[in-house]
């Protein structure tokens, strides 16, 4: 038996789980892009809000998820080939791209997720 779920219904129990960490606008970021991959695919996933936990972590930024993921600046830039004389745009590019390449990346207004790999 299978409950179909609204977006805000999926959102507000992501906002609910106690061992995570959603936004109202992750959360409903989130679960858009989850509906979207359902088109996608054409068929329906199984809504598990641990699963979800786990492959998706929240950031205000991408320079946020870049300092968690290495730990410092110069690791960071060391591993994207990026220059001091780099600006503020390609940083954002070259992490972008780097997310791209071995997962997914969402963003919204307010922060970005990212699947974690």
């Amino acid at each position: 038996m299978k409950t179909k779920l609204s977006t805000s219904q999926a959102a507000a129990i992501l906002i609910d789980d106690q061992f995570a960490n959603w936004s109202h606008a992750g959360a409903h970021a989130l679960v858009k892009h989850l509906e979207e991959f359902e088109e996608l695919i054409g068929e329906e996933l199984q809504f598990d809000p641990v699963v979800i936990r786990c492959d998706f972590s929240e950031y205000e930024s991408l320079q946020a998820w870049m300092l968690e993921f290495w730990g410092d600046i110069d690791t960071a830039f060391d591993a994207l080939g990026h220059y001091a004389e780099d600006g503020e745009d390609e940083l954002l590019d070259k992490i972008r791209d780097y997310i791209h390449d071995r997962g997914d990346l969402i963003e919204f207004n307010g922060g970005v997720i990212v699947r974690d790999f």
